[in-house]
Parts: structure tokens; C-alpha cells; sequence
């Protein structure tokens, strides 16, 4: 099975991209265009002109733009009425078109939830499926039609996953945030399994056999790795943090390479390895910070082809210009084989 590699790239990191990135990747998924009016709004995505420079280093790389993200609204209304979502899914073709995309990613966070503070309605959940419906038909059965889904069953139960998999050619499911700037207890924020004594319970293999279970065909899953970390503060020196009570909700942390070079191994931070969960974390007495790195990702990698899942994709781009974590994910993934 040729296994997906798919990064989230932000406007102002896809000037950054690589010969190398485009030989490691087969997907980037563009992030963010946004529902104005409703229709498909682009002004945040002002260096589409990379895609072609960005193509020439890897003919075969596809180009999906990701609509959305958090705190992005205007789905809801827009998709209550056919007129709505056939409006909307025109000037999505349009789009593709004009710069020669290969597909369209929804990344509505999230469907009957408006704890993003996002206009939401009990029938996102019809609707939701009606949207991506629309997108299929417009774009064609060639091109790509994906969602970004949130790793909690408060997705799955705000939508309806069965259907919506017969859709889309593929589901990502962002197996991070897992803990979020909604707890206060600190954890793992993208770990693969859950550990003993995690209250929360959440994994990627939580998640994943949620998905499954809602009817998602295992073959159409993505599975998430983060690029950046999570950090709780005020915390009491037991268990190292892990799983105590914080001062702080889990705030958005430092990216990876931020992290080599500033925290590992510094100001107190030491690198803690929780074998349940197979993820690294850092404790300085009162902070703690949950990432992913190599080791973690590469497990995550093994996992991915152990469960004949269809990939692994990761939030963001910019969060290591090291490319320490891309590489990672690239040799436990693809190893030496040329795209």
C-alpha cells in the first residue's frame, strides 16, 4: 500500500517549501481559504504562485485547499439551502481550476458545535453531508474531496460519518489537541494510546476505532501528528505534571524546532517518555509541554501501517524548519522509495 504523507501549509509558510518537502510529500494541503458571502473567499492565500514552483520539484504532488479551520465560520448558514451549497461549491471549482488543484479539504470545526464561536444549527449534521455532496458533484470524481475531523466522538455524533465516507476520498482525523485550551488537567495532547490514570482517554487509536466503528472504511484514514506542542502551567511536582491539575489551560505551545533549541534539556525542562502512551513530554517542576517528535511520529508511522490506515498528515508546516519531524515521518513511512 502506497502510504499518504500530507501537510497542512500555511500562506506564510508555502514560500518555504522545499525541493526536499515536495519529494517527501504527497499531499500539502493549503490552509486557509474561508466561507464569505458564501462562497469560496481566498484573501489569506496571497503566494498561491509557489504551487507551480512548488509542482516543478515533484510532478506528482497534489495540491488540496483545506476551507476553514478554527474559528472559521460561515458553513452553517451557507449549507442550509441547495442554492447555498451549489453556490458555493461553484466557486470552489472556479478556484481549482484557476490554479490547477487537485481538490477540496473541509475543515468545519465543527458541525452542531459552536464552541469555536461559529454560527452552528442542529442541521449542520444533514447538511454537512449535503455540502461535501455538492463538492463531489461540482469538482468531479477525479479530483479530491477530504475533510479535516476532529479526534472526539463530539464530531462523529454531529455528523454522519457513514455516508460522508462514501463521499470523500479520505478522512484526517486531527489526532491532536486531543487535550486542548479547554482543560486544565495536563497530558498528552497527540498521543497514540492513552495512558493509565489519562482521565480523558483519548488517542489516535481511540479515535481511530471510533472512526471505524462510525463506518469510515479503514483505508480512507488519515491520522494526525503535530508539529507543535501544548503547555500547561502552575502545575505540583507529581508524576512529573503528568495528569495533575494546571493554573492553566492547555495553552498552544512552541513548535518543534523552538523546542530543541529553547526547551529540551533547558531552563529545567526535562524529556519524560510515556511508554503507555509512547509520547514524549517536558517537565520543569511546574510546566509541562506535550509534543510529538521522532520517535513518537515513527510509531505513529508503524501504527498507520500496522492498521492499513491510508496515511498520516500533520498541523503545521511552519512549526519545524528543521524538517527534523517530516524527515522522521518520511523514513518510517515511505524509507527509501522515491515518490
Amino acid at each position: 500500500m502506497d502510504h499518504y504523507i500530507l501537510g497542512y501549509v500555511t500562506n506564510g509558510a508555502l514560500p518555504t517549501v522545499t525541493e526536499d518537502d515536495a519529494r517527501r510529500l504527497t499531499h500539502i494541503n493549503l490552509a486557509f481559504g474561508k466561507v464569505k458571502d458564501g462562497l469560496l473567499d481566498m484573501h489569506e492565500l496571497t503566494n498561491m504562485g509557489d504551487v507551480e514552483r512548488i509542482r516543478s520539484y515533484n510532478p506528482g504532488i497534489r495540491f488540496v485547499l483545506s476551507i476553514g479551520g478554527w474559528g472559521a465560520g460561515g458553513f452553517s448558514i451557507m449549507c442550509r439551502t441547495e442554492e447555498g451549497r451549489r453556490a458555493f461549491a461553484a466557486s470552489c471549482l472556479r478556484i481549482v481550476e484557476q490554479y490547477r488543484l487537485d481538490g477540496i479539504d473541509i475543515d468545519w470545526e465543527y458541525p452542531c458545535d459552536n464552541s469555536a464561536g461559529i454560527d452552528s444549527d442542529p442541521s449542520d449534521k444533514q447538511n454537512y453531508t449535503l455540502l461535501l455532496q455538492a463538492l463531489r458533484d461540482a469538482v468531479g470524481p477525479e479530483r479530491i474531496v477530504s475533510i479535516a475531523a476532529g479526534a472526539g466522538h463530539y464530531f462523529i455524533e454531529g455528523t454522519e460519518m457513514d455516508k460522508v465516507a462514501q463521499i470523500c476520498d479520505y478522512v484526517q482525523i486531527m489526532t491532536y489537541d486531543i487535550r486542548s485550551g479547554f482543560q486544565m488537567e495536563a497530558g498528552h495532547h497527540t498521543n497514540l494510546f492513552t495512558s493509565p490514570g489519562d482521565r480523558l482517554n483519548g488517542s489516535v487509536h481511540a479515535s481511530v476505532t471510533d472512526y471505524i466503528a462510525a463506518g469510515v472504511p479503514r483505508e480512507k484514514i488519515v491520522i494526525g501528528a503535530a508539529f507543535y506542542s501544548r503547555r500547561w502551567d502552575g502545575l505540583p511536582d507529581v508524576n512529573h505534571g503528568l495528569f495533575q491539575m494546571a493554573k492553566t489551560v492547555g495553552q498552544y505551545g512552541p513548535g518543534f524546532t523552538r523546542l530543541e533549541q529553547e526547551f529540551i534539556g533547558k531552563d529545567g525542562f526535562v524529556r519524560y517518555w510515556d511508554d503507555d502512551a509512547k509520547a514524549p513530554y517536558l517537565f520543569n517542576g511546574s510546566s509541562l509541554i506535550s509534543y510529538d517528535d521522532e520517535q513518537s511520529i515513527a510509531l505513529k508511522c508503524a501504527y498507520m501501517k500496522d492498521e492499513r490506515l491510508l496515511g498520516i498528515m500533520y498541523w503545521d508546516h511552519g512549526s519545524d524548519p528543521s524538517r527534523k519531524l517530516l524527515a522522521a515521518m518520511w523514513n518510517a513511512t515511505r524509507k527509501n522509495q522515491l515518490v
